[in-house]
């Protein structure tokens, strides 16, 4: 086997065969191949694909589809669970506005995060035809998917199937006889984290540097080149088709009474678990449903903390395992569900470690755009380090409390430094005990005594 074979995403297929698939329950991953190889063009027409597509686009008009969007209360499945159709609603159309730009968020950077990768590299035609309705709903003439530097192989199979859209007429002029012209181009990016958001992006479409964008104006108001445009995540979009072929109400009841949000998710586990993998589960799955599936800890390891979505979400403790995992619940707890793949952390870890690794990361990411994320992070890091090798001083703990919150929404110009963190803010509510541990000498005193082997 080589190594994508061996990789967390091979091994969720496994873990979900293609009998236990159908359109009505999994309308992201039933025409996934048991044997982890493309879905070329040919077979996903064979299995409704570009229906959608050709209805929408000869017996439709935009508003519908928006309305649709609306009533299926698609949440944005890149983090922030916007209402993909609310968003929509708000794009600036009329005949005297400019058609815009359709943009796909494919930059996914996010640590621990790798449900797009699967989407793209196994169904590009899916997402696709996800852009093509969406830029059908927003008078959008282009469309472009930023895409991670890193993925080269979703860059491979995404341009191949673009070219095979394009010659079947799925792309260019006059879609599906409907008059409508539309095209999309694949940019990959230059491998920053800031691009995942959506103005930072549009800058870097645009061959400027990465930095986020003052609101208003929004994108959809004046986004790419000064036209309307709308950003959305490669697993929204994704979305789409099957909204428009069977209907809200049925996406809608996809979460039966687990949740008021409808559809499925992408879900996914990493960390030291048995079998890290991807699963597509009606929203509002659980916890426990996803570690259960994941084979449970390695080597009889005992859970310490999660992360329900990624590195820019908050910790969960073990008795949250039985919450839904949906966006109001998961808030509702001091967190978010993010990207919806839960990292776990076991007993063993350090939590002081874990941090310093994470805020590293977010330190060494940030644009440098506004003061507390350019000073703020690398300071937290100088912070945890000290206290990692057991040098903390006395109000280190304190002063980490500050630095988390003077980052927190609204005293920043993006959700970067809000995104750093909500994890340190709830590693030390949960977890005060450990980061204290490191506190060795009181204020202002030298570090003259020699640190024991180990640290502390």
């Amino acid at each position: 086997m080589n190594s994508q074979r061996q990789s967390p995403l091979y091994r969720s297929r496994l873990l979900q065969p293609g009998a236990d698939r159908s359109p009505d329950t999994h309308p992201l991953t039933w025409r996934l191949r048991d044997d982890g190889q493309v879905v070329g063009l040919k077979e996903y027409e064979s299995k409704e694909g570009y229906r959608a597509v050709s209805q929408v686009l000869n017996g439709h008009d935009p508003g519908a589809v928006i309305a649709a969007m609306k009533e299926a209360n698609v949440r944005g499945r890149g983090g922030a669970g916007f209402s993909a159709g609310l968003k929509w609603s708000l794009t600036l159309q009329g005949d005297d506005i400019p058609r815009g730009y359709i943009v796909c968020n494919a930059d996914e950077m996010e640590p621990g995060t790798f449900k797009d990768r699967l989407l793209m590299e196994q169904q590009p035609h899916l997402l696709i035809e996800g852009m093509i309705l969406a830029a059908f709903a927003n008078n959008a003439r282009y469309g472009y998917i930023f895409l991670r530097g890193e993925y080269v192989e979703s860059a491979r199979v995404l341009t191949a199937a673009l070219a095979e859209a394009r010659e079947a007429g799925w792309l260019g002029p006059d879609i599906a006889g409907s008059s409508f012209d539309f095209d999309i181009a694949l940019h990959t990016g230059a491998g920053r984290y800031i691009c995942g958001e959506e103005t930072a992006l549009l800058n870097s479409l645009e061959g400027h540097r990465a930095n986020p964008r003052a609101k208003p104006p929004f994108p959809g108001q004046s986004g790419a080149w000064g036209k309307p445009t709308v950003v959305n995540n490669v697993e929204t979009l994704c979305n789409v088709p099957a909204v428009m072929l069977r209907g809200a109400e049925w996406y809608q009841g996809l979460s039966g009474d687990r949740t008021d949000d409808g559809g499925t998710k992408l879900y996914g586990a990493s960390g030291l678990v048995n079998r890290p993998g991807l699963w597509e589960l009606p929203i509002g799955t659980t916890g426990r449903e996803l570690l259960e599936l994941a084979g449970g800890l390695r080597e009889g390891r005992k859970l310490k903390a999660w992360l329900p979505g990624g590195a820019s979400t908050g910790f969960l403790l073990p008795e949250h395992l039985d919450l839904p995992l949906d966006f109001d619940t998961v808030g509702k707890e001091g967190s978010r569900l993010g990207t919806g793949l839960i990292t776990v952390v076991t007993e063993d870890q350090s939590m002081v470690a874990l941090m310093r690794n994470l805020e590293e990361f977010f330190a060494r990411e940030s644009c440098g755009w506004c003061t507390p994320c350019r000073d703020g992070l690398p300071w937290t890091v100088k912070l945890l380090l000290a206290l990692e090798r057991g040098e903390g001083e006395a109000g280190d703990v304190e002063l980490l409390d500050k630095l988390a919150a003077d980052c927190g929404p609204g005293l920043t110009f993006c959700a970067h430094a809000p995104g750093a963190a909500m994890p340190l803010q709830t590693a030390l509510r949960h977890f005060r005990r450990e980061f204290e541990q490191g506190v060795r000498y009181p204020r202002g005193k030298a570090h003259a005594d020699p640190i024991p082997a180990g640290g502390v």
